[in-house]
């Protein structure tokens, strides 16, 4: 089968609804002529004419899709071609043929997920135009289209919502704040803000900021009642969303700076952008039984590394650099799939290899896409001079400063590692002793691994059949 980017975890914002475009055409024996339904970040659909559908490639549709939008060439670059269904979701390489994948889609399902026959049976997936997942995230703050950055805020913003980017109080707050400015214009004193906000909270915030008490003690507060936790800090950020240099504030001028300050504040996310697995994770044994069990997780993979996320807590488990791991995968053919991630840590003080097993029928996947961002960061061209989001630019190569918090306020950030939450492995030697680790990772459990000392990476060839890139 030909090379994927693929990832099935937890079906997001746009895909909720039971959709068809390219896939369900892809069912029918013959096509001459069809119209394939794209959708875009903002869940709108573009349709377009297709002559000879099942030869049609996905950078031919790319181009078509950047011809009736209207967008720059570096769109080209910023975006990719997905098949997303709520059981898997796969980026398309150039050369890749929607049609065909759409008919062997539940191969694919098959191979790739643990879903049940009659839930393979009724999938179908829909053809969407999605962040490219090797695009840098430097390379964003350097776009001055305003649609593609509109779409790319679209994207970010459904991810913000739907939680599957999982975010700290705050954050969520600072984010919704700037959709509100997007969606209601500049904050005006006076004006009935608060019921605006209200009435649409769930569009600012995540659905678990947006509950609020319900039963006996709410209704006698009545529809005067105190505005929840998450409604407040909404308004007060609200408030304090900075106009662009130069604006005269009208709801009708450029939202570009305001794109462009919410994809500056998503990228301090250290998900965003990733492609997203779906996986389990042993629980630490508790109880007088030592019961374990498994947890669902959402392994999310970028150009920087890897992050474990608890899919129904929303909280990072463990967040790696590829400097920081080592890993490997085992097939189905050898035993359950698995994608093994090593790193440093310490077994009651003493300098230790830890190892995460994640159950997942796409380990191979996630294994080829770790290596092939490893490979792309090699070869990556140096940094290029940026813009801050008032339009002046900053240094060459340096990134505009992280936004700094109080200390207190991230101890118990979602963003942090959760390693008590994780079943570990400590790197045993015969079975005897834990083996020291000093330095760093020289005889590694795994010979798939980026060395920091020598700054070198042993090349690991992927299967013909998971080619990336």
């Amino acid at each position: 089968m030909d090379g994927i980017e693929g990832n099935a975890g937890q079906p997001g914002p746009a895909e909720r609804s039971h959709r068809s475009s390219v896939s369900s055409v892809g069912t029918r024996a013959s096509i001459a002529a069809a119209d394939v339904l794209v959708y875009l970040a903002d869940d709108t659909v573009l349709p377009l004419a297709a002559d000879n559908l099942p030869s049609l490639s996905a950078h031919e549709l790319h181009r078509a899709v950047r011809e009736v939008l209207q967008l720059p060439d570096i769109a080209l670059d910023v975006f990719a071609l997905w098949l997303v269904s709520p059981l898997l979701e796969v980026q398309l390489k150039p050369r890749h043929r929607p049609y065909k994948l759409g008919r062997q889609w539940p191969e694919l399902l098959l191979r790739f997920t643990d879903a049940p026959d009659d839930d393979v049976a009724a999938d179908e997936p829909s053809l969407q135009f999605r962040r490219n997942v090797f695009f840098p995230k430097r390379r964003e703050l350097q776009i001055h289209d305003e649609e593609v950055l509109r779409l790319l805020y679209e994207e970010a913003k459904g991810n913000v919502l739907a939680a599957r980017y999982p975010c700290d109080v705050e954050d969520c707050e600072a984010l919704g704040a700037l959709v509100c400015r997007v969606q209601l214009g500049p904050y005006q004193p006076g004006q009935p803000t608060a019921c605006a906000l209200r009435e649409k909270l769930d569009s600012f915030l995540p659905a678990h900021l947006c509950k609020r008490s319900h039963g006996l003690f709410a209704a006698l507060r009545g529809r005067g009642a105190k505005a929840g936790i998450g409604e407040q800090g909404l308004l007060s950020a609200y408030c304090q969303v900075k106009e662009a240099a130069g604006s005269d504030g009208e709801h009708g001028a450029s939202l570009s700076p305001h794109y462009r300050a919410y994809l500056l504040k998503s990228h301090e996310l250290p998900f965003y952008g990733c492609a997203f697995f779906h996986g389990e994770v042993d629980k630490p044994a508790q109880g007088f039984l030592h019961r374990g069990g498994r947890k669902p997780v959402d392994v999310a993979i970028s150009l920087e590394g890897v992050h474990v996320i608890d899919s129904r807590e929303k909280h990072v488990l463990l967040g790696l650099r590829f400097q920081e791991l080592s890993w490997d995968h085992t097939s189905p053919e050898e035993e359950e799939s698995v994608l093994w991630l090593e790193f440093d840590g310490d077994n009651e003080g003493t300098p230790v290899n830890k190892l995460l097993k994640i159950y997942s029928k796409q380990a191979e996947l996630m294994s080829s896409l770790i290596e092939y961002c490893i490979e792309l960061n090699q070869t990556s061209e140096p940094a290029a001079p940026l813009e801050n989001v008032s339009g002046a630019p900053s240094a060459v190569g340096s990134p505009p400063p992280p936004a700094q918090r109080p200390p207190l306020r991230r101890q118990g950030s979602v963003v942090s590692s959760r390693l008590q939450h994780l079943s570990t492995i400590d790197y045993v030697e015969e079975g005897q002793q834990i083996k020291r680790v000093k330095p760093k990772r020289t005889t590694s459990f795994f010979s798939r691994q980026l060395s920091t000392s020598q700054g070198s990476y042993t090349v690991v060839q992927p299967s013909d059949s998971l080619e990336q890139g």
